[in-house]
């Protein structure tokens, strides 16, 4: 049986963008966590990235979180800029 939470919900209200970067400032400040990079943001609306799906051989997947935790980014922007170097 779950128990109920008594922390109220129902009068909690959302975090503003300004107090999640405080918050992000004075959680590096404190512990010197550094937070991950999320990806790579378009530039214009040409290169609005397309959310897809796909399947990759097993190896590319360990390939692509391997060199993702080395880069700091997430696994899906190593792959995106690898498939990029190869139509440059």
């Amino acid at each position: 049986m779950q128990q109920e939470s008594e922390f109220p919900f129902d009068r909690a209200r959302r975090v503003t963008a300004q107090e999640n970067a405080k918050f992000r400032a004075a959680i590096t400040e404190q512990f010197g966590a550094e937070f991950k990079r999320r990806g790579l943001s378009a530039k214009d609306e040409e290169e609005k990235y397309e959310p897809i799906s796909i399947r990759l051989h097993p190896k590319v997947l360990a390939w692509a979180k391997e060199e993702a935790q080395k880069q700091g980014v997430e696994y899906q922007t190593v792959i995106n800029e690898a498939l990029l170097q190869q139509i440059h």
